[in-house]
């Protein structure tokens, strides 16, 4: 067991992802706001080289199977991706993309699966940190002028960390990226569902097979066994 301080984590981090807090979190002072939510995005530059794989989870989890078998997932990778992430299950990304979408009505960025780009949830992450090092295109997505290129070119402005920066990414790059099944990631929040959006959610909810792991975020509760 490896103990890292927080703090030296984020100092590590700040210089690195400081270009993206503006454009992923909610505003100074914020939850998200902390470097420390990019620290995946950024994990293969301050972890020790000889650690190649991680699996990165959010603690609003419930595992219905061993986690071991989440790690077979890393075998799966196409040639080039480099982190492993299931779809996010609500319209979040269909609001947040609105102005891009009102001006690319033939785009998929912000439509449901199966053919659709929903974007991601980062509650459970597979990170291939070798094949992050080793890529020189997610590398230079780091970059602030990169960052700050796509942004633009998307009207995106998030507020939910490294989430939004691999959706962001993946709506340009999606070869980066392994789809891991949504019974990884068996998101439970509803939210969007009451916010404008029911006409369409059940489009971004609905998860076919044997949940593995369920996934309680916006404080939603977990089904008992």
């Amino acid at each position: 067991v490896i103990v890292h301080d927080v703090n030296e984590l984020t100092e590590k981090l700040l210089p690195i992802v400081e270009a993206m807090q503006k454009h992923f979190s909610a505003g100074s002072g914020t939850y998200y706001s902390d470097a420390i939510f990019f620290l995946s995005v950024a994990m293969h530059r301050i972890m020790p080289k000889e650690i190649t794989q991680i699996i990165q989870v959010d603690l609003d989890l419930k595992y219905k199977t061993n986690i071991r078998d989440l790690f077979d997932e890393f075998d799966n990778f196409p040639e080039g991706a480099v982190i492993g992430i299931a779809r996010e299950m609500q319209p979040v990304y269909r609001h947040t993309f609105w102005q891009y979408r009102r001006e690319n009505p033939q785009t998929k960025v912000g439509d449901p699966p199966p053919d659709g780009l929903p974007g991601f949830n980062s509650g459970v992450l597979l990170l291939n940190l070798e094949a992050m090092r080793q890529s020189k295109l997610y590398n230079q997505l780091l970059e602030p002028a990169m960052v700050q290129k796509l942004t633009e070119k998307y009207h995106f402005k998030g507020h939910l960390g490294d989430q939004d920066f691999f959706t962001m990414v993946g709506m340009e790059h999606p070869e980066l990226f392994h789809v891991l099944d949504c019974t990884w990631n068996r998101q439970l929040c509803t939210w969007w569902r009451d916010h404008g959006y029911s006409d369409v959610f059940d489009q971004y909810f609905q998860c076919e097979g044997e949940v593995k792991i369920y996934h309680g975020n916006c404080n939603t509760p977990i089904p008992e066994d």
